[in-house]
């Protein structure tokens, strides 16, 4: 059986990307918002809760690059995480105008989005 090197590479990527976001948000939020001249919430709990969740996802998917097809079954989580971001973030940017801060993010994880189900699917093909 051939290993999908493009898999691991994809949540290898993901996890640092998640991981240092999260990181950095949990350390440096709110100097985040003030350089990009974002609103904080009324509470840096918000944003460091949302944060550890992000680092935790990033750890998640470390273990899918780890073992693609033993841990396929944590990818669907990594699409409802990447597809509620996607969803949230462009539901308003499209109606109501949001920071411009979390614009980027979300089209990095549309991509990504894009690139689990790939993932997804071709593990299923290879296991078949």
């Amino acid at each position: 059986m051939r290993r999908l090197v493009w898999v691991q590479v994809l949540f290898a990527l993901t996890g640092a990307y998640d991981l240092v976001l999260g990181l950095a948000f949990l350390f440096f939020g709110r100097r985040l918002f003030e350089a990009t001249g974002t609103p904080p919430p009324n509470h840096d709990g918000y944003v460091q809760f949302g944060a550890l969740l992000l680092a935790t996802f990033g750890v998640m998917f470390f273990a899918v690059a780890a073992d693609p097809r033993g841990n396929r079954n944590l990818i669907p989580y990594g699409v409802m995480l990447k597809a509620s971001y996607v969803g949230v973030v462009g539901f308003y940017w499209a109606t109501a105008g949001i920071p411009s801060m979390f614009t980027p993010f979300a089209v990095i994880d549309a991509l990504m989005l894009a690139l689990f189900v790939a993932a997804y699917l071709a593990l299923r093909e290879r296991l078949a």
